[in-house]
């Protein structure tokens, strides 16, 4: 196994500990580049001024940089450093902070509804449901959640180098017709959610003025919110089938849900990994990288260091100061990750009340292919 192959393994969790005990950061010279599998080398990467999202010489993947998705991927504030990266992060994130809890899960009670008893109906719903909350939390109206969906996940194929020409073409589509839905958007006004007014207000009081990246940045959180959240619902799924007593628990009391997909996304992250490229020569632990050097760095493996966590195999509903590496951290930490939570949280709760009681039948899954996504497939026939 590599670290990369882990991702969507059956379970990683016991390599990632080989790695761990092995060093906190280390080169791997199949891969060519460096491995941080320690939270203290995870923390310390995530902080470093010379640790960029991308390297200096291609801000955008070769592959979609001459088309629309390139072009939305050179605006999004968490594919940026500097002021690319904090002009429109001080506009996006007040505005999501100030998003009330009950609106998010008033949107995810009347877009969820009622889940299909089959496997096929929950893996639309883990994907579908997060992005309509969100679009609907814009000013969408209901009839554009559906192809807006669409076109969201169609937009992510073109952030994994496993995408094939289909897919990178399809993403270039779905990233026009993502940017002329929300140029449409925020040209009217009258439509606008209290979300894109206070948004829009930050944006004029702000020294930033590149409405492009704007839009950008609007399609980054649809993106960001598509895959993550669908793998976090996913692995919440695979914890109750797994862990036949957090169900019971769940259904006693259907308050732990909050705490349930915190400690899911700590326990079983739907970010696996991401990557840092170092700008200049820099020090971290007992290693010297060297400037155009790559790191990976092993969110999940972070969040099971018992440094971090203890006791981190374990798996703690009442968990004190619970710590995870898997919205990032520091500067590039996710601001949408309250929202995510709470759309994660209350989608488990609304399918606990099905009846039929959908979430007490066999699942069987595997996972999408991915170098660093954990989401889940359902594939077979559930029972209603």
């Amino acid at each position: 196994m590599t670290p990369l192959e882990a991702a969507t393994h059956v379970d990683p969790y016991p390599y990632y500990a080989q790695l761990r005990q092995k060093n906190d950061l280390y080169f791997d010279s199949g891969l060519g580049l460096w491995v941080a599998c320690a939270a203290s080398a995870v923390e310390a990467i995530l902080q470093h001024p010379d640790c960029r999202v991308r390297p200096a010489h291609e801000p955008v993947p070769p592959a979609i940089a001459k088309g629309a998705a390139g072009r939305v991927f050179a605006g999004l504030m968490r594919m940026n450093e500097g002021t690319h990266h904090q002009c429109p992060r001080a506009v996006i994130e007040p505005a999501l902070l100030e998003v009330p809890a009950d609106q998010v899960m008033a949107l995810t009670s009347s877009l969820a509804g009622r889940a299909e008893h089959s496997a096929e109906g929950l893996n639309r719903l883990i994907f579908n449901v997060p992005v309509s909350v969100l679009a609907a939390l814009m000013g969408f109206e209901q009839e554009q959640l559906p192809t807006l969906a669409k076109l969201t996940r169609d937009f992510v194929a073109c952030l994994s180098p496993l995408s094939n020409a289909a897919q990178l073409h399809n993403a270039h589509v779905a990233a026009t017709g993502l940017s002329q839905m929300l140029d449409t958007l925020l040209s009217d006004g009258q439509q606008r959610s209290n979300f894109l007014s206070d948004m829009c207000n930050f944006f004029k009081a702000s020294e930033w003025q590149d409405h492009d990246a704007l839009i950008a940045n609007l399609i980054g959180l649809l993106s960001q919110t598509c895959e993550a959240s669908a793998g976090l619902i996913g692995n919440t799924l695979v914890a109750l089938q797994q862990r036949p007593e957090l169900l019971e628990a769940l259904t006693r009391t259907p308050e732990l849900a909050n705490a349930l997909v915190a400690e899911v996304a700590r326990h079983d992250s739907p970010v696996q990994n991401t990557r840092r490229f170092v700008a200049r020569q820099c020090t971290i632990g007992d290693s010297v990288l060297q400037a155009g050097d790559t790191v990976l760095l092993l969110l999940a493996s972070a969040n099971r260091d018992a440094s971090a966590n203890p006791v981190p195999d374990s798996f703690l509903l009442k968990r004190g100061q619970r710590r995870s590496f898997s919205f990032g951290h520091a500067r590039h930490q996710c601001p949408g990750q309250p929202i995510a939570l709470t759309i994660a949280a209350h989608t488990l709760s609304l399918l606990l009340q099905q009846p039929g009681a959908p979430l007490r039948q066999p699942l069987s899954w595997s996972y999408l292919p991915s170098l660093n996504g954990r989401i889940p497939l359902f594939s077979n026939s559930l029972e209603s």
